[in-house]
């Protein structure tokens, strides 16, 4: 076998070891019913299974009226306060906050004007990166996705770390902050080297400013020119905050418990969450989403035309466009139903950076596309619960219409929730809990044990 396939490749032999893995890992969906299992732990209408208590953050989807669940209009409360609200006070004065988002959720505390300085100019010192780091170990074997670039840099960083394997909480503590300041120079960095060694463009490696906002650093350190408006910055901050934090079941957040209860050091549990959250069905679905439009922008004729827009919403859950999978995204979620408060605060930034960018269409035909598209599931599907459009369905054309590669989509979202799994982290280890180890029931039939020469 060549060598440079070895990896890769999908040998006869490989295929046939393929088909027996399938046929023995395929489980009866009666039996899900049978035995009451709640699959990804949520029960049909999406509620989910109570795992855990949490301080962070709280996700509301219903009100309870006459012992019934009765739909909402979603809302998103950090440490308390509503996530609208939080957005809100930094529009009336006109100021980034990721870094003030990042010291309540971390602390359970909106900081002071002194505080807010020393806790970001805690950042603007961590964001060095070590000596020859980019060099040696970004530089080398790019990889064409930066969340494995991302985790792999994540996990590097333990060999620089003379107290990696500490988790007493002030080392914890430390080490998120860390992480916190780092995440968008190896993100920016992994996606530079990508861009250079195997698209042949340019390659910038800018320093991080210290004075400079996470989301002005993105920008400086990701353009050739280090140019970029202050709307710019200030809607690229805001789509931070709004992906900072989502509740503690959340996949990659439910990630971060699952491994820090087993003990493990800081790195290791990022790395976990990094790799849940490149997942399709979690923070890579923007990029779906700007895809499937695409797409739909190449088939459909007239974008005004909602007949049109209409008959391919059809063939997309038909499995007749697109990528063939029967799904509309951006549209629906785990728990919202009526609606998401994340996508409701970033559309109405989206409609002016559109008109600023000049692509006020391309705005009109989602905005038919949200408004079209519950309906249309509603007629093809039987639906347990309200279908509105989440937050991925505008993040990605915020960020295309930012000029931001689609390669670095989900590492902004890691950018803005790592700071959401610091805080679990860190509540994780305060609390002391048992290793998180739910119960599988095997349905397997006991058999004999046959000698080798008899089979």
């Amino acid at each position: 076998m060549n060598s440079q396939n070895v990896y890769s490749e999908i040998t006869p032999e490989i295929l046939e070891l393929s088909k027996k893995c399938v046929n023995t890992s395929q489980i009866d969906p009666e039996l899900y019913t049978k035995y009451e299992v709640k699959r990804g732990l949520r029960d049909i209408n999406g509620k989910g299974v109570l795992a855990g208590l949490t301080d962070i953050s709280e996700v509301l989807s219903y009100t309870v009226v006459d012992n019934e669940m009765v739909p909402c209009e979603g809302q998103l409360f950090y440490r308390g306060y509503n996530v609208k609200d939080l957005v809100g006070g930094l529009i009336k004065d006109d100021r980034f906050g990721y870094e003030e988002i990042a010291y309540l959720l971390l602390t359970g505390e909106l900081p002071n004007a002194g505080q807010l300085k020393t806790f970001s100019d805690m950042i603007g010192n961590y964001r060095n990166l070590p000596t020859s780091f980019v060099r040696d170990i970004i530089m080398k074997a790019p990889s064409q996705d930066m969340m494995n670039t991302l985790a792999r840099s994540v996990l590097t960083l333990y060999s620089y770390d003379n107290r990696a394997d500490d988790i007493s909480l002030p080392n914890v503590v430390r080490q998120c902050m860390q992480l916190i300041a780092l995440f968008p120079m190896l993100s920016v960095y992994g996606y530079q080297a990508y861009s250079h060694y195997h698209d042949g463009n340019s390659l910038f490696i800018h320093p991080p400013v210290a004075e400079l906002s996470t989301a002005e650093n993105l920008l400086h350190i990701l353009r050739p020119d280090s140019s970029y408006t202050a709307f710019e910055a200030k809607i690229l901050d805001i789509a931070l905050i709004l992906h900072m934090e989502h509740g503690g079941g959340n996949n990659s957040t439910f990630t971060t418990h699952v491994v820090t209860s087993s003990g493990t050091d800081t790195y290791s549990s990022m790395a976990a969450s990094l790799g849940s959250l490149k997942g399709p069905k979690h923070g890579g679905a923007n990029i779906k989403v700007v895809k499937m439009f695409e797409d739909m922008k190449s088939v459909v004729k007239d974008w005004t035309d909602e007949d049109e827009v209409r008959n391919y919403l059809k063939n997309l859950l038909h499995k007749e466009a697109f990528d063939h999978a029967g799904l509309i995204y951006g549209m629906g979620h785990a728990v919202y139903s009526i609606s998401d408060p994340r996508a409701d605060i970033f559309k109405s930034f989206v409609q002016k950076l559109a008109v600023e960018k000049g692509r006020e269409e391309e705005f009109n035909l989602y905005s038919m596309v949200e408004r079209l598209a519950p309906i249309v599931i509603g007629e093809e599907r039987r639906i347990y619960k309200g279908v509105s459009a989440n937050v991925d369905f505008y993040s990605g054309f915020v960020y295309s219409m930012l000029d931001l590669p689609p390669e670095l989509f989900t590492p902004i979202f890691a950018i803005a929730r790592v700071v959401g799994w610091s805080a679990h982290r860190i509540e994780e280890l305060a609390n002391g809990g048992k290793i998180i180890r739910p119960a599988y029931k095997s349905i397997a039939k006991h058999q004999k044990y046959t000698s080798l020469d008899q089979r």
